[in-house]
């Protein structure tokens, strides 16, 4: 008797339809590698950044055997360099991106090229804290001023934004309601069975935590994504529901230390 309820609960999970969802950030650039708040300004991925893709990602992809049908990015340089690079080490540079700057990264304001560790010196590791981590927290918007500013506000990679919806800064708030439309679509797609990797940032990816996982937002305040490792979420289809927690692929040790360098403001 035992062993039939064991085989019925076998047989049952085994016909359960699931579909996966990937959510990777990109490859550090050289604004996360010089600890300044990159935000808007299209920051190109650094060397270091590319080696994370290729030893990093692609590993971990690799050995868990997953394959995709399409590729959501930003119109931002460094995530769909990131898309770029797994596709053509994954053998299947033939996937489609979809870029859409709704996934951009958070709009971080005259903060956008200022080291964090100069910024927090000046106004206190909690105020620097907030601006990060907070989720109603708008830091001071973009002026003239600041050397980054035409070179956001002209690029023709926003030609897309509508009128009235070009941030001048933003909150971890703002940008979950601006992330939210295009989880809607990936959703739809996700459930149709589509195979789908999302090479974001690092705002973004936790925007889309919160969506997925319903978490609140004060805990979200306290979420971190590291660089280039794929964070997995399975979803049942018949039901829509997550089936089991979210799983970051690779070395565990690894992940904790990075995740730690995000947390912190740095040097």
């Amino acid at each position: 008797m035992v062993f039939f309820k064991f085989l019925k609960s076998k047989l049952s999970q085994f016909m359960t339809k699931t579909n996966r969802l990937v959510i990777l950030r990109h490859g550090e650039s050289d604004f996360n590698i010089e600890n300044k708040f990159c935000g808007w300004h299209d920051a190109p991925l650094s060397e270091f950044g590319v080696q994370e893709a290729l030893t990093v990602a692609i590993p971990a992809l690799v050995q868990s055997e997953l394959e995709f049908d399409v590729v959501y990015s930003s119109v931002l340089s460094r995530s769909r360099q990131t898309a770029e690079l797994i596709l053509s080490k994954l053998n299947c540079a033939y996937v489609p991106i979809k870029e859409d700057w709704r996934l951009c990264e958070r709009h971080y304001g005259n903060l956008t090229g200022c080291r964090k560790r100069v910024v927090a010196d000046r106004y206190g590791e909690e105020q620097v804290q907030a601006w990060r981590r907070g989720y109603d927290c708008v830091p001071p918007p973009i002026d003239e001023k600041n050397r980054y500013f035409y070179t956001i506000c002209s690029n023709p990679i926003f030609d897309d934004v509508p009128r009235g919806e070009f941030p001048l800064a933003e909150s971890l708030h703002m940008c979950v309601d601006r992330v939210k439309p295009v989880w809607k679509e990936v959703r739809r797609e996700v459930f149709q069975g589509t195979r789908v990797l999302m090479c974001v940032h690092g705002t973004v990816a936790r925007a889309l935590v919160q969506h997925i996982e319903g978490i609140s937002n004060e805990a979200i305040e306290k979420v971190n994504i590291p660089n280039c490792v794929p964070r997995v979420y399975e979803f049942d289809l018949k039901t829509g529901g997550l089936v089991g927690a979210a799983i970051n692929l690779g070395d565990q040790e690894y992940i904790r230390r990075k995740t730690a360098q995000v947390a912190a403001i740095g040097d």
